[in-house]
């Protein structure tokens, strides 16, 4: 293994093993405020929005020391495996103990920033760094357990945004949280099981346990939960309340759109290993994402 202290710029290695590609998924905590603006119940403005920024700053720090720890704790696995083996811990690119010391720092600058922003916020984020923990250190081994840890850890994220501007969250927006990430677990752990490679369940052991067929039950399960969910939360009469419309289901088609395109994705093109990756490279669904934007928007601003 190579050492760190002979790398010309060791301060790539802490980036990557920091993943900022893994960023966008803390977009979520942005959720709760874009809608809490254009909230006719909730006095909320631009200036108090903003502080939903920030708290999504310290989620990505968070999750950069969760990502290093758990590089920490599957060194030897990440070492025998194809993709793994190039991330910094595991290639000797950077130490253990720079490592460790990397993601104590972050966490530490993390829990500043929360207890900062607010009390309630700092709750979340302790409770977020709690479950990874737990699920770095063995609930991921555990089929089933290990998807709904990862769903819950994106409604954490939408709960967060909402906790730091002190304004209510609909339940629905959590649901449709919870199972859209549930989905894009599930599809995760379809592409691991396909192309598993002899032997190569004791990269996740979770993965002996998972029966393909189930996998695409619950996927579809999950792909329809998340697609009625969202419809009715559009058109629920305190949706309507809220915002002063009902136009927002006008947003139904780019879900569903999106939904079919990452099944396509997932099935006949075996890409579902990477949602981030494919949410930042995949032209038709960022143009889904950029025309749901503008129809929110659009919906917003013509109202009434």
């Amino acid at each position: 293994m190579g050492d760190p202290t002979k790398q010309p710029f060791p301060a790539r290695a802490m980036l990557a093993a920091m993943r900022p590609s893994q960023w966008t998924k803390n977009a979520v905590v942005l959720a709760a405020g874009i809608f809490a603006l254009w909230d006719q119940t909730q006095a909320l403005g631009w200036r108090g929005g903003l502080r939903v920024i920030p708290a999504a700053f310290v989620f990505c720090l968070v999750s950069s020391a969760i990502y290093i720890l758990n590089d920490i704790r599957d060194l030897e696995a990440d070492r025998t495996h194809p993709l793994k083996r190039h991330r910094p811990i595991a290639a000797g690119r950077l130490t253990i103990a720079a490592a460790w010391t990397l993601s104590l720092v972050l966490l530490a600058v993390a829990l500043a920033g929360a207890t900062w922003l607010s009390k309630a916020f700092l709750g979340v984020i302790v409770t977020y760094i709690v479950l990874q923990i737990a699920y770095s250190w063995g609930l991921k081994r555990v089929a089933l357990v290990d998807v709904f840890m990862i769903a819950s850890g994106f409604v954490l994220r939408a709960l967060a945004g909402a906790v730091v501007l002190d304004v209510l969250i609909s339940p629905w927006l959590l649901i449709c949280t919870f199972l859209l990430a549930l989905f894009l677990g599930l599809c995760k752990r379809r592409h691991e099981k396909v192309n598993l490679e002899a032997g190569g369940h004791a990269q996740r052991k979770s993965l002996g346990d998972y029966d393909e067929r189930l996998l695409d039950q619950l996927i579809s399960i999950s792909a329809g939960a998340t697609l009625i969910s969202y419809s009715i939360y559009t058109l629920w009469p305190e949706t309507v309340e809220k915002f002063g419309t009902a136009a927002l289901g006008f947003t139904i088609p780019f879900v569903a759109f999106g939904i079919f395109r990452y099944l396509d994705l997932a099935y006949r093109q075996s890409k579902g290993d990477r949602p981030d990756k494919i949410l930042l490279t995949d032209l038709p669904i960022l143009l889904t994402v950029a025309l749901y934007g503008l129809t929110v928007i659009a919906v917003f601003l013509l109202k009434g």
